[in-house]
């Protein structure tokens, strides 16, 4: 088994697939105006609408309704990422922060309401963990 994407469910697809090309400074593949994804070397991410739903199962996913996942994306300088998303995010839930298992992070909102986590591995440790 092998984990390929993840996939945010949402009413306007344009509007978190532009936030999304901005923040992480990659392009979006569409496939219709109905889903798009943004791939990096290790994953993907989907963004689908609701009219995406009902293909899957009728009531089996909400937009903007997530309080428990946290999408992270590894970035090579997270504090210069935080300048580069200031006055673009409006929600910053912290700035960069060293956490103690090594990283250092920016957690924010997307427009959506899903948090985002941008992380730099700092200690060698963390290092060693992500070395590409």
């Amino acid at each position: 088994m092998d984990f390929v994407s993840i996939r945010i469910i949402t009413g306007d697809v344009a509007r978190l697939v532009n936030f999304y090309e901005r923040a992480t400074g990659m392009p979006a593949t569409w496939s219709n105006e109905d889903f798009a994804e943004i791939r990096t070397v290790s994953g993907t991410l989907a963004i689908g609408s609701t009219r995406t739903v009902p293909l899957f199962a009728p009531g089996s996913a909400r937009p903007a309704d997530n309080r428990s996942v946290i999408l992270e994306f590894l970035v090579d300088d997270v504090d210069g990422v935080h300048e580069h998303l200031t006055g673009f995010v409006e929600d910053f839930v912290n700035e960069p922060t060293t956490m103690p298992w090594g990283n250092r992070a920016l957690l924010f909102r997307d427009p959506d309401g899903n948090l985002v986590n941008f992380f730099t591995p700092v200690t060698p440790a963390a290092m060693e963990k992500f070395a590409r």
